[in-house]
């Protein structure tokens, strides 16, 4: 019996690892229901590095995945967004007529641009996978300004995917509420789903064999532009100031001279602080080494939207998590859920009163247990995709 045709379409490149992460590790649990193409955007550098577009291959060819890569243009910015743009619509088309597409799964707003139209020519259903509010993320990350012409269209444009969509999908409960009271929306049905950031919990899960040395405050990920990691380090230097074995695990990659100045700036000995970097395989194995993972990012509106993939990875390992308020659904999942602290504000007594409560929550005993049971319902990659494979039914059937 033939199999539904989907077709994925990225602008993040699948030889990158959020690609691998967050697109084909959901797929490869549908394929037993539904034949998929991807279409996504490789940059040169990625491209050019046989090896890894090799074994890509031949872990799509094994999950029975066609894979349709196409050359990322960063640069002039708006141009090249365009002519991606026009170049991944005319591809999009050519795939839904050749191969009978009956779902356009688009990820973020310019696959979506490209899979309104290519549903227009060819009558498939469009599931637009918002990851987020991406026009209220360049307002509130400085990039654009908000009374500039590119918000104001892009404003305009999300106004007609939502519209235009069959299904839309966001990332946390909060966005969702926000989402469905946007007055264009009214009395048109719009069927919404959320479905989190997760992870894989066979890889992050707790490991009996590496734990923390001393008390250890672990940092994944990023430290710029949303990440409020001056914070991360007062709160580190309250709790160094609670036990004289405390230690700061930062893993990132390509910020580290910037991380030792910061570190420097704070006052902090460097004696207590370990910068390292890991491959996405290693990264289970140092978040293990942590007491408490940390991911205070600005609570801005486009945040509202935001789940944060290193807190699906911290509670999966057993690890709880400091974060804070106003960003995505961190509060409830955390405060809530009893995994963690959320930071009520930033100033000095929200600082020492949060340091406090993480102390406090540290002392139960059945809080690792706690924090993988909460990642586990919440965060799982399997519970992922059985979203996923409800909404490509409801479409079908529609």
């Amino acid at each position: 019996m033939t199999k539904p045709a989907v077709l994925y379409i990225s602008y993040d490149g699948m030889l990158e690892p959020l690609g691998q992460s967050q697109v084909i590790a959901y797929l490869e649990k549908l394929t037993d229901g539904f034949d998929f193409h991807i279409l996504s955007f490789e940059k040169p550098a990625d491209r050019a590095d046989t090896e890894k577009v090799a074994a890509l291959q031949a872990r799509l060819d094994k999950a029975g995945i066609i894979w349709h890569p196409m050359t990322y243009h960063k640069s002039p910015s708006v141009p090249a967004t365009l002519f991606d743009l026009k170049m991944g619509t005319l591809k999009a088309i050519w795939l839904c007529h050749r191969h009978k597409i009956q779902i356009i799964h688009a990820r973020s707003y310019v696959p979506a641009l490209m899979g309104r139209i290519a549903k227009m020519m060819s009558g498939a259903k469009l599931l637009f996978d918002m990851r987020g509010l991406w026009a209220d993320e360049r307002i509130d990350g400085g990039l654009w300004p908000v009374d500039g012409r590119v918000y104001k269209t892009v404003k305009g444009l999300e106004k007609r995917l939502l519209i235009a969509s069959d299904h839309v999908v966001t990332l946390t409960h909060n966005s969702a509420k926000d989402i469905a009271s946007f007055e264009y929306l009214q009395g048109r049905g719009l069927k919404l789903d959320v479905i989190p950031t997760c992870a894989d919990l066979d890889r992050f899960a707790p490991q009996a064999d590496i734990s923390p040395e001393g008390f250890t405050l672990g940092y994944l990920g990023s430290v710029g532009t949303w990440y409020m990691f001056d914070e991360v380090l007062a709160c580190f230097k309250l709790i160094a100031a609670r036990r004289p074995d405390a230690r700061l695990l930062v893993v990132n990659r390509k910020e580290q001279d910037f991380i030792r100045a910061k570190i420097a700036e704070h006052g902090i000995d460097p004696a207590l602080c370990e910068i390292t970097s890991a491959d996405h395989k290693d990264v289970p194995a140092q978040v293990a080494r942590m007491s408490v993972g940390a991911a205070i990012i600005k609570p801005v509106y486009s945040k509202t939207a935001s789940a944060p993939t290193k807190l699906a990875e911290y509670l999966g390992c057993g690890v709880p998590c400091l974060g804070n308020v106003g960003v995505g659904d961190m509060d409830d999942i955390l405060e809530g859920q009893r995994t963690g602290v959320a930071l009520n504000g930033f100033t000095a007594d929200d600082l020492q009163q949060g340091v406090d409560r993480l102390f406090t929550l540290l002392e139960d005993n059945a809080l690792a247990e706690r924090c993988r049971d909460v990642a586990m319902r919440l965060f799982s990659l399997e519970g992922g995709a059985a979203d996923y494979r409800r909404i490509y039914q409801s479409l079908l059937a529609a």
